[in-house]
Protein backbone atom coordinates (compact mmCIF):
# COMPACT_ATOMS: atom_id res chain seq x y z
CA UNK A 1 0.00 0.00 0.00
CA UNK A 2 1.34 3.43 -1.02
CA UNK A 3 2.26 5.66 1.85
CA UNK A 4 -1.16 7.89 0.41
CA UNK A 5 -3.46 4.96 0.80
CA UNK A 6 -2.74 3.96 3.90
CA UNK A 7 -3.15 7.62 4.95
CA UNK A 8 -6.31 8.11 4.11
CA UNK A 9 -7.25 4.32 4.56
CA UNK A 10 -6.40 5.62 8.50
CA UNK A 11 -7.33 9.25 8.91
CA UNK A 12 -11.04 7.65 7.36
CA UNK A 13 -11.14 4.67 9.66
CA UNK A 14 -9.76 7.21 12.75
CA UNK A 15 -13.28 9.00 11.59
CA UNK A 16 -15.90 6.55 12.16
CA UNK A 17 -16.83 5.54 15.66
CA UNK A 18 -15.12 1.89 16.36
CA UNK A 19 -19.15 0.46 16.60
CA UNK A 20 -20.16 1.78 13.04
CA UNK A 21 -16.55 -0.12 11.22
CA UNK A 22 -16.62 -3.27 13.05
CA UNK A 23 -18.97 -5.97 12.04
CA UNK A 24 -21.88 -5.97 14.27
CA UNK A 25 -20.89 -7.59 17.23
CA UNK A 26 -17.59 -8.21 16.42
CA UNK A 27 -14.72 -5.66 18.27
CA UNK A 28 -11.79 -4.14 16.34
CA UNK A 29 -9.13 -6.10 16.00
CA UNK A 30 -5.30 -4.71 15.68
CA UNK A 31 -2.58 -5.89 13.82
CA UNK A 32 1.03 -4.87 14.10
CA UNK A 33 3.40 -5.12 11.03
CA UNK A 34 7.49 -4.72 11.79
CA UNK A 35 8.92 -5.04 8.03
CA UNK A 36 12.74 -6.12 7.60
CA UNK A 37 12.65 -4.22 4.13
CA UNK A 38 12.42 -0.29 3.76
CA UNK A 39 8.64 0.83 2.55
CA UNK A 40 10.32 2.43 -0.27
CA UNK A 41 11.89 -0.77 -1.58
CA UNK A 42 10.20 -1.92 -4.64
CA UNK A 43 9.74 -5.43 -3.29
CA UNK A 44 7.50 -4.42 -0.47
CA UNK A 45 4.41 -3.46 -2.17
CA UNK A 46 3.65 -7.39 -3.42
CA UNK A 47 4.48 -8.61 -0.18
CA UNK A 48 2.23 -6.72 2.01
CA UNK A 49 -0.31 -6.60 -0.84
CA UNK A 50 0.02 -10.58 -1.00
CA UNK A 51 -0.55 -10.51 3.15
CA UNK A 52 -3.16 -8.33 3.04
CA UNK A 53 -4.97 -10.54 0.74
CA UNK A 54 -5.12 -13.35 2.42
CA UNK A 55 -6.04 -11.46 5.67
CA UNK A 56 -8.83 -10.38 3.39
CA UNK A 57 -10.40 -14.01 2.14
CA UNK A 58 -10.27 -14.90 5.94
CA UNK A 59 -12.64 -12.51 6.75
CA UNK A 60 -10.36 -9.80 7.85
CA UNK A 61 -10.83 -6.28 6.56
CA UNK A 62 -9.25 -3.40 7.02
CA UNK A 63 -11.33 -0.52 8.00
CA UNK A 64 -14.02 -3.05 8.98
CA UNK A 65 -13.29 -5.39 11.41
CA UNK A 66 -9.43 -4.60 11.69
CA UNK A 67 -6.81 -2.02 11.77
CA UNK A 68 -3.03 -2.57 10.48
CA UNK A 69 -0.51 -0.37 12.15
CA UNK A 70 3.26 -0.96 9.95
CA UNK A 71 6.75 -0.13 10.92
CA UNK A 72 9.41 -0.15 8.36
CA UNK A 73 13.06 -0.74 8.63
CA UNK A 74 14.75 2.51 8.21
CA UNK A 75 18.10 4.07 9.46
CA UNK A 76 20.61 1.87 12.03
CA UNK A 77 20.15 -0.56 14.85
CA UNK A 78 18.71 1.28 17.55
CA UNK A 79 16.06 3.12 15.23
CA UNK A 80 15.22 -0.35 14.86
CA UNK A 81 14.91 -1.24 18.67
CA UNK A 82 12.94 1.83 18.99
CA UNK A 83 10.32 0.92 16.24
CA UNK A 84 10.13 -2.74 17.76
CA UNK A 85 9.52 -1.21 21.34
CA UNK A 86 6.64 1.53 20.10
CA UNK A 87 4.98 -0.96 18.17
CA UNK A 88 5.21 -3.18 21.28
CA UNK A 89 4.03 -0.72 23.36
CA UNK A 90 0.68 -0.68 21.04
CA UNK A 91 -0.18 -3.91 22.71
CA UNK A 92 -1.56 -4.96 19.33
CA UNK A 93 -3.55 -8.29 19.28
CA UNK A 94 -0.83 -9.52 17.12
CA UNK A 95 2.59 -8.48 15.51
CA UNK A 96 3.56 -9.76 12.02
CA UNK A 97 7.32 -9.10 11.48
CA UNK A 98 9.68 -10.34 8.72
CA UNK A 99 13.39 -10.95 9.15
CA UNK A 100 15.58 -12.51 11.91
CA UNK A 101 16.63 -9.26 12.95
CA UNK A 102 13.20 -7.68 13.39
CA UNK A 103 12.29 -10.75 15.32
CA UNK A 104 15.39 -10.26 17.51
CA UNK A 105 14.78 -7.05 18.04
CA UNK A 106 10.35 -7.83 18.91
CA UNK A 107 11.37 -10.53 21.50
CA UNK A 108 13.65 -8.05 23.12
CA UNK A 109 10.75 -5.38 23.98
CA UNK A 110 7.88 -8.03 24.64
CA UNK A 111 7.36 -11.44 26.04
CA UNK A 112 3.79 -10.98 26.01
CA UNK A 113 2.30 -9.64 22.64
CA UNK A 114 1.87 -12.74 20.24
CA UNK A 115 4.33 -12.52 17.35
CA UNK A 116 4.17 -14.46 13.94
CA UNK A 117 6.98 -14.43 12.06
CA UNK A 118 8.07 -14.92 8.19
CA UNK A 119 11.47 -14.96 6.94
CA UNK A 120 13.59 -15.81 9.10
CA UNK A 121 16.56 -18.58 8.86
CA UNK A 122 17.05 -19.98 12.44
CA UNK A 123 14.48 -19.72 14.56
CA UNK A 124 15.67 -22.76 16.97
CA UNK A 125 19.32 -21.76 16.65
CA UNK A 126 18.96 -17.90 17.45
CA UNK A 127 17.01 -18.84 20.69
CA UNK A 128 13.89 -17.09 19.71
CA UNK A 129 11.71 -20.15 19.90
CA UNK A 130 12.05 -23.72 22.30
CA UNK A 131 11.19 -26.17 19.14
CA UNK A 132 9.78 -26.09 15.99
CA UNK A 133 7.11 -28.31 16.97
CA UNK A 134 6.32 -26.49 20.36
CA UNK A 135 7.93 -22.67 19.89
CA UNK A 136 6.81 -22.15 23.78
CA UNK A 137 6.81 -18.39 23.77
CA UNK A 138 5.10 -15.58 22.12
CA UNK A 139 6.95 -15.97 18.50
CA UNK A 140 5.99 -19.10 16.18
CA UNK A 141 5.89 -18.61 12.37
CA UNK A 142 7.69 -19.67 8.96
CA UNK A 143 11.25 -20.50 7.92
CA UNK A 144 13.49 -18.99 5.67
CA UNK A 145 14.52 -22.28 4.57
CA UNK A 146 15.58 -25.78 6.00
CA UNK A 147 19.56 -25.79 6.26
CA UNK A 148 19.71 -28.56 3.42
CA UNK A 149 18.75 -25.86 0.81
CA UNK A 150 22.49 -24.83 1.32
CA UNK A 151 23.52 -27.54 -0.46
CA UNK A 152 22.00 -27.15 -3.60
CA UNK A 153 23.06 -23.47 -4.09
CA UNK A 154 26.31 -25.41 -4.31
CA UNK A 155 25.02 -27.82 -6.86
CA UNK A 156 23.39 -24.97 -8.89
CA UNK A 157 27.03 -23.01 -8.55
CA UNK A 158 28.35 -25.81 -10.44
CA UNK A 159 25.43 -26.67 -13.15
CA UNK A 160 25.68 -22.96 -14.47
CA UNK A 161 29.30 -22.77 -13.81
CA UNK A 162 30.95 -26.29 -14.41
CA UNK A 163 34.59 -25.29 -14.51
CA UNK A 164 34.23 -23.37 -10.80
CA UNK A 165 36.51 -25.20 -8.60
CA UNK A 166 36.46 -22.92 -5.69
CA UNK A 167 33.34 -20.77 -4.27
CA UNK A 168 33.92 -18.40 -1.59
CA UNK A 169 30.68 -18.46 0.69
CA UNK A 170 29.48 -14.77 1.85
CA UNK A 171 28.17 -15.68 5.37
CA UNK A 172 27.04 -13.43 8.49
CA UNK A 173 29.47 -15.10 10.78
CA UNK A 174 27.23 -12.93 13.72
CA UNK A 175 24.36 -15.14 13.72
CA UNK A 176 23.70 -19.01 14.21
CA UNK A 177 22.37 -19.29 10.41
CA UNK A 178 25.54 -18.13 8.68
CA UNK A 179 27.33 -21.11 10.51
CA UNK A 180 24.72 -23.69 9.83
CA UNK A 181 24.61 -23.13 6.09
CA UNK A 182 28.71 -22.48 5.59
CA UNK A 183 28.51 -25.77 7.46
CA UNK A 184 26.21 -27.17 5.15
CA UNK A 185 27.65 -26.13 2.24
CA UNK A 186 31.31 -27.19 3.03
CA UNK A 187 29.78 -31.10 3.88
CA UNK A 188 28.88 -31.08 0.39
CA UNK A 189 31.88 -29.64 -1.35
CA UNK A 190 34.44 -32.66 -1.53
CA UNK A 191 31.16 -34.36 -3.40
CA UNK A 192 31.52 -31.71 -5.68
CA UNK A 193 34.68 -30.99 -6.47
CA UNK A 194 35.06 -27.46 -4.97
CA UNK A 195 37.03 -25.67 -1.88
CA UNK A 196 35.07 -23.20 -0.56
CA UNK A 197 36.14 -20.14 1.26
CA UNK A 198 34.55 -18.58 4.28
CA UNK A 199 34.10 -14.78 3.49
CA UNK A 200 32.49 -12.67 6.24
CA UNK A 201 29.75 -10.07 5.62
CA UNK A 202 30.28 -7.54 7.93
CA UNK A 203 30.62 -4.35 5.93
CA UNK A 204 30.71 -3.45 2.29
CA UNK A 205 34.56 -2.22 2.25
CA UNK A 206 35.31 -5.43 3.93
CA UNK A 207 33.84 -7.93 1.53
CA UNK A 208 34.83 -5.70 -1.41
CA UNK A 209 38.48 -6.58 -0.36
CA UNK A 210 37.76 -10.00 0.02
CA UNK A 211 35.72 -10.45 -3.35
CA UNK A 212 38.74 -8.91 -5.02
CA UNK A 213 41.42 -11.30 -3.06
CA UNK A 214 39.34 -14.04 -4.01
CA UNK A 215 38.78 -13.37 -7.58
CA UNK A 216 42.47 -13.21 -8.61
CA UNK A 217 42.85 -17.12 -8.84
CA UNK A 218 40.64 -18.11 -11.63
CA UNK A 219 37.86 -20.91 -11.46
CA UNK A 220 36.22 -19.11 -8.63
CA UNK A 221 32.54 -18.38 -7.67
CA UNK A 222 30.41 -17.02 -5.19
CA UNK A 223 27.76 -18.45 -2.89
CA UNK A 224 25.95 -16.08 -0.65
CA UNK A 225 24.02 -17.15 1.99
CA UNK A 226 20.94 -15.75 3.62
CA UNK A 227 20.83 -13.10 6.78
CA UNK A 228 19.92 -9.56 7.28
CA UNK A 229 23.55 -8.54 5.65
CA UNK A 230 23.36 -10.44 2.62
CA UNK A 231 19.84 -8.04 2.27
CA UNK A 232 21.78 -5.24 2.86
CA UNK A 233 24.07 -5.97 0.10
CA UNK A 234 21.25 -7.34 -2.51
CA UNK A 235 23.18 -4.28 -5.38
CA UNK A 236 26.12 -4.64 -3.82
CA UNK A 237 27.26 -8.21 -4.44
CA UNK A 238 25.83 -8.69 -7.99
CA UNK A 239 27.62 -5.77 -9.07
CA UNK A 240 30.66 -6.95 -7.24
CA UNK A 241 30.40 -10.44 -8.77
CA UNK A 242 29.88 -8.49 -12.59
CA UNK A 243 32.93 -6.58 -11.89
CA UNK A 244 35.19 -9.26 -11.26
CA UNK A 245 33.65 -12.09 -13.50
CA UNK A 246 32.40 -14.35 -10.85
CA UNK A 247 29.65 -16.67 -11.34
CA UNK A 248 27.44 -16.07 -8.57
CA UNK A 249 24.27 -17.84 -6.70
CA UNK A 250 21.80 -15.89 -4.49
CA UNK A 251 19.34 -16.42 -1.64
CA UNK A 252 16.13 -14.51 -3.02
CA UNK A 253 14.65 -12.93 -5.91
CA UNK A 254 15.53 -9.66 -5.59
CA UNK A 255 19.51 -10.50 -5.67
CA UNK A 256 18.59 -11.45 -9.46
CA UNK A 257 16.67 -8.61 -10.56
CA UNK A 258 19.46 -6.40 -9.47
CA UNK A 259 21.44 -7.86 -12.08
CA UNK A 260 22.53 -11.51 -10.45
CA UNK A 261 23.08 -14.65 -12.04
CA UNK A 262 20.39 -16.80 -10.40
CA UNK A 263 18.65 -17.82 -7.50
CA UNK A 264 17.14 -20.45 -5.14
CA UNK A 265 15.05 -19.88 -1.94
CA UNK A 266 11.51 -19.88 -0.78
CA UNK A 267 8.65 -17.96 -2.59
CA UNK A 268 8.14 -15.05 0.11
CA UNK A 269 4.92 -14.23 -1.24
CA UNK A 270 3.46 -17.57 0.08
CA UNK A 271 5.59 -16.88 3.47
CA UNK A 272 3.52 -13.75 3.82
CA UNK A 273 -0.03 -15.58 2.81
CA UNK A 274 0.77 -18.21 5.50
CA UNK A 275 1.50 -15.98 7.89
CA UNK A 276 -1.48 -14.48 7.38
CA UNK A 277 -3.32 -17.69 8.40
CA UNK A 278 -1.43 -18.16 11.90
CA UNK A 279 -2.41 -14.31 12.53
CA UNK A 280 -6.12 -15.71 11.29
CA UNK A 281 -5.55 -18.29 14.05
CA UNK A 282 -4.24 -16.23 16.69
CA UNK A 283 -6.90 -13.49 16.15
CA UNK A 284 -9.18 -16.69 17.01
CA UNK A 285 -7.92 -17.34 20.25
CA UNK A 286 -5.19 -20.09 19.53
CA UNK A 287 -1.75 -19.55 20.85
CA UNK A 288 2.00 -19.23 19.70
CA UNK A 289 3.55 -21.52 21.91
CA UNK A 290 1.34 -23.97 20.94
CA UNK A 291 1.77 -23.67 16.98
CA UNK A 292 4.10 -25.21 15.18
CA UNK A 293 6.90 -23.50 13.21
CA UNK A 294 6.51 -24.59 9.53
CA UNK A 295 9.50 -24.65 6.90
CA UNK A 296 8.59 -23.28 3.18
CA UNK A 297 6.39 -25.54 0.70
CA UNK A 298 7.27 -23.56 -2.40
CA UNK A 299 10.34 -22.59 -3.81
CA UNK A 300 11.67 -20.59 -6.49
CA UNK A 301 13.97 -20.50 -8.99
CA UNK A 302 15.21 -17.46 -11.04
CA UNK A 303 17.64 -17.15 -13.80
CA UNK A 304 19.17 -13.49 -15.30
CA UNK A 305 20.13 -14.52 -19.09
CA UNK A 306 21.55 -11.20 -19.35
CA UNK A 307 23.97 -11.92 -16.56
CA UNK A 308 25.05 -15.63 -18.05
CA UNK A 309 25.86 -13.92 -21.16
CA UNK A 310 28.38 -11.23 -19.48
CA UNK A 311 29.69 -13.93 -18.35
CA UNK A 312 30.32 -16.21 -21.19
CA UNK A 313 27.89 -18.92 -19.44
CA UNK A 314 25.87 -20.99 -21.50
CA UNK A 315 22.62 -21.46 -19.15
CA UNK A 316 21.88 -25.70 -19.53
CA UNK A 317 18.46 -25.82 -21.04
CA UNK A 318 17.62 -28.65 -18.59
CA UNK A 319 18.16 -25.36 -15.89
CA UNK A 320 16.03 -23.29 -18.23
CA UNK A 321 13.04 -25.89 -17.98
CA UNK A 322 13.18 -26.04 -14.30
CA UNK A 323 13.03 -21.56 -13.57
CA UNK A 324 10.17 -20.57 -11.86
CA UNK A 325 11.45 -17.28 -14.16
CA UNK A 326 13.52 -16.11 -16.52
CA UNK A 327 14.82 -12.80 -16.88
CA UNK A 328 15.84 -11.78 -20.41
Amino acid sequence: MKRREFIALMGGAAACPLAARAQQGERMRRIGVFSGLAESDPSVQPLVAAFRGALAKLGWTEGSNVLIEYRWRGGDAEMLRRQAAELAARAPDVIFVSGGLGLERLLQVTRAVPIVFAVVPDPLGSGFIESLSRPGGNATGFLMFEYSLSGKWLELLKEIAPDVTRAAVLRDPAIAAGTGQFAVIQSVAPSSGVEVIPINMRDAAEIERAVAAFARSSNGGLIVTAGAAAIAGRELLPALAAKYKLAAVYPARDFVTSGGLVSYAADLIDQYRRAASYVDRILRGEKPADMPVQAPTKYELVVNLKAAKALGLTVPPTLLARADEVIE
